[in-house]
């Protein structure tokens, strides 16, 4: 009742006001447009006036018109904002009429009042989330975007602790998995034999009772109903298919089929047939139980009966019959005779062991010279130690045998078990051993052994006297092979390490130079730039490698060693006397510390004149070791030789390819443009190679060698840098595209194959224009025990003989004509 006395009093009485002030409003405009039109009025009298009164009012006028202007400006916007004002309230009013009937004819004074408030707050949010959709959205500047990042990243990194009840059921679900597994295991193998059995039950089944097993299961299916004809007519076509088969057997494979004993009916009905032998019953009589054996001495024997029987039981009757005629002290001396007999064929059997099964201590001459014929060893130059039969027996100190360890050394390979022993009585070296047979280990860990001798203190403060050891190899890729093992070696021992090669900033070697290390691993171009620049002296280097020194000198840089020799001070050289073969005063000399006298170690796989010149000139009363034979390639690597034209080479080789190969394997090309084109060409047709030759930069080169050393690529097309040194694991096969242009080179390329006793492949593709290697080659494949040489370079006449040579027939070969 109250909410329609309001409705029908309170509304009207709000439109009345509404309407007074609208009303009141009016007439205020009105007024002030009558005093406007008094004011024009005004000023038009004035205009009529004198002239200086005149300019003086019309500077009035102008003022006042401004003035005015202005008034009016502010008189219109408050006007608009009256009526906005207006417009506003009405609506609300509206709105409040609206809502106030609605709530009058449903909900009470409280519960309205309730409402209101909740549509006030939603209008609130509504108008928040327009001001929240006007108002632009900013992109996250660099700054926060880096460190939202490094928020997650730092989140991510957290170690998240679970708790025990999700610990337990996390270990919970890991078990039922387990478990899972292994029931669906355990239920494949079960189903496996069982499979197994029935296929072996069916194969051992005898045919007749086969076929009585096939009958029987016709007739149950028969029974059953569940047969239907497709299926019988199947079975009735197998069945005839065996039976066809087994009569084939009989006929042509000498099948004999037993006939089965008929009864005719004049047969007798009882067959009493038995053999002597059936006849259990035992004889009493001593006549017929010890049948007399007759001896016919001389020649005679009995017809009829094995003549190598009777010869056995004969020698059994005439030792029997001389032993019982001996006397009691003959057979004592025959027995001490046989004792003694056995006595020294033991000790003989005992002494004549493998060296396997002595101990250290037992081994004789012949027991190191059957190991040394074992391992392939042989060595010249004086007195030369035993080699190391494993590592733990041998007296290296413990630190290095652990570093040994980590590095999996698990046995020493040939080279390493000579010439470790020799290194550590600081005598020089010619090691003469294939490639990838551990030469790198066997000159590192004398140099260790040496270095971790020395105190500590003394190294820091010589570290600008240079380096200990310096070892020069021919190329980049194995500088760098040799700096991974030495950093494997030394790291663990705080030995220093670094590479001073080509496609590397000098500034930056010069400066790790400068921070000290013991070993520099170098090629010998760069190490006498960085010499030539004072980057680095050798004023106490006693240590000197040179590794592949064939292949240095075949790259032309003998004069470079040489120059790098010449560098290192000559008041630690040895005496060129038999001081220096005598072990007993260089092991004092090994361990006198710095007074260390130099040692030259050189490891090769071929021995050419230039490097037997180079050994004589720098190296004093070396000990030379010979592993297998210098020069000859690798036993188990298996050499192809195919003659074709230049045009059929490509041909060739996508055939072979086609075929299926284990990656990696090495294509050999001599010539840098030629590596790229066939590179190329083998993408296109989508195998995954790279190229390697002295063109490419150091980058290019590293990255070549990682991506096939990691799988990323399975062919490796190279020039002869890779033909030297580089161990890259279990190549499958060297493809030479282009014959090496001598044996030696030949001879390491194909030693890329066939590593750490594992079996290769080197094939190679010949042409008119390799005549000069035919004789080489030829003697290569023939000395090989797993190669075969084809007839076509076998008989080929450029085969027969060394280029150079002049033939002379014999005197008596020739044929004189009167």
């Amino acid at each position: 009742m109250e909410s329609a006395l309001y409705l029908y009093v309170i509304v009207p009485f709000f439109r009345i006001q509404m309407a007074a002030d609208s009303d009141k409003k009016d007439v205020e405009s009105s007024g002030t447009k009558d005093r406007e039109r008094k004011r024009s009025r005004s000023r038009d009298r004035d205009r009529k006036s004198s002239p200086a009164r005149k300019r003086h009012r019309s500077r009035e006028r102008n003022r006042s018109k401004s003035q005015e202007r202005d008034r009016r400006m502010k008189d219109r916007e408050k006007e608009r904002d009256r009526d906005k004002d207006r417009d506003r309230s009405r609506k609300d009013r509206d709105g409040h009429r609206r809502d106030r009937s609605k709530r009058s004819r449903s909900l009470s004074p409280k519960s309205r009042d309730a409402k209101l408030k909740k549509e006030k707050n939603i209008k609130a949010e509504e108008e928040e989330e327009e001001n929240k959709k006007k108002e632009k959205v900013q992109p996250l500047s660099l700054e926060e975007l880096l460190a939202k990042k490094k928020a997650a990243e730092e989140a991510e990194a957290k170690p998240k602790f679970l708790s025990k009840a999700e610990r337990e059921a996390e270990a919970i679900k890991r078990r039922e998995q387990e478990t899972e597994e292994r029931r669906k295991a355990v239920d494949e193998e079960r189903k496996k034999r069982r499979m197994f059995q029935d296929i072996g039950r069916k194969m051992m089944e005898d045919p007749q009772e086969r076929e009585r097993r096939e009958r029987r299961e016709r007739i149950e299916r028969e029974n059953n109903g569940n047969e239907d004809d497709g299926e019988r007519q199947k079975l009735r076509v197998e069945k005839d298919k065996s039976k066809e088969l087994h009569a084939i057997k009989e006929r042509y494979l000498g099948g004999i089929k037993k006939r089965k004993r008929t009864r005719h009916l004049n047969d007798r009905k009882f067959v009493f047939e038995w053999d002597a032998s059936e006849d259990t019953s035992v004889d009493y009589n001593p006549i017929y139980k010890e049948k007399h054996q007759v001896q016919l001495y001389g020649r005679g024997f009995i017809a009829g009966i094995d003549l190598k029987q009777q010869k056995r039981e004969q020698s059994r009757f005439y030792g029997d019959l001389m032993e019982k005629r001996r006397t009691l002290e003959e057979k004592e001396q025959e027995e001490t005779r046989l004792k003694k007999m056995r006595k020294k064929e033991a000790k003989q059997r005992w002494d004549d062991r493998h060296w396997s099964q002595k101990k250290l201590d037992e081994m004789t001459d012949r027991d190191w010279r059957i190991f040394r014929e074992d391992y392939s060893i042989t060595t010249k130059g004086g007195k030369i130690p035993n080699p190391i039969r494993n590592w733990k027996e041998y007296s290296l100190p413990d630190h290095i045998l652990e570093v040994i360890d980590k590095c999996g050394y698990k046995e020493p390979t040939p080279i390493q078990r000579q010439a470790i022993p020799i290194g550590l009585q600081n005598r020089d070296i010619i090691g003469v051993a294939e490639t990838g047979s551990g030469k790198t280990a066997a000159f590192l860990i004398p140099l260790l052994v040496w270095i971790t001798t020395l105190p500590k203190i003394d190294r820091i403060e010589d570290s600008d006297q240079g380096p200990y050891a310096v070892i020069l190899a021919p190329t980049r890729e194995l500088a760098q092979q040799i700096e991974e093992e030495t950093i494997k070696f030394g790291k663990p021992l705080g030995i220093r390490t670094v590479a001073v090669i080509g496609g590397i900033s000098r500034e930056d070697q010069g400066f790790r130079l400068r921070m000290g290390c013991e070993i520099v691993i170098a090629t010998p171009g760069r190490l006498i730039d960085v010499l030539d620049n004072r980057y680095l002296v050798l004023s106490r280097c006693t240590y000197v490698v040179l590794d592949e020194a064939d292949r240095m000198i075949d790259m032309g840089f003998e004069p470079d060693v040489q120059k790098i020799l010449e560098f290192i001070p000559v008041t630690n050289q040895k005496p060129d006397t038999e001081e220096a073969e005598d072990p007993d005063k260089m092991m004092m000399n090994f361990e006198s510390g710095k007074n260390k006298y130099r040692q030259t170690v050189m490891f090769t796989a071929t021995m050419p004149p230039a490097v037997e010149r180079l050994a004589r000139s720098y190296l004093r009363r070396p000990a030379v070791v010979y592993i297998g034979s210098a020069g000859k390639p690798h036993e188990r690597v298996e050499q192809k030789v195919l003659l074709m034209s230049e045009g059929e080479k490509r041909k060739k080789l996508l055939e072979v390819l086609s075929h299926g190969f284990e990656p990696p394997i090495i294509i050999f090309v001599n010539q840098k443009k030629g590596c790229d084109v066939l590179a190329k060409s083998l993408e296109k047709m989508g195998y995954n190679a790279c190229t390697l030759h002295g063109g490419k930069g150091q980058e290019q080169r590293e990255f070549a060698l990682s991506n096939l050393k990691a799988g990323a690529k399975d062919i490796l097309v190279a020039t002869d840098v890779a033909g030297r040194g580089i161990d890259i694991h279990d190549v499958s096969m060297v493809v030479n595209y282009d014959m090496a242009k001598n044996i030696e080179d030949y001879i390491h390329r194909i030693g890329r194959t066939g590593r750490a006793g594992k079996s290769g492949v080197a094939l190679t593709f010949l042409t008119k224009e390799d005549s000069a290697v035919f004789y080489d080659l030829k003697q290569a494949i023939l000395e090989s025990p797993v190669s075969t040489c084809p007839p076509e370079l076998t008989n080929h006449p450029d085969a027969q003989h060394k280029p150079g040579t002049i033939l002379t027939k014999k005197r008596r070969e020739e044929t004189i004509f009167a």
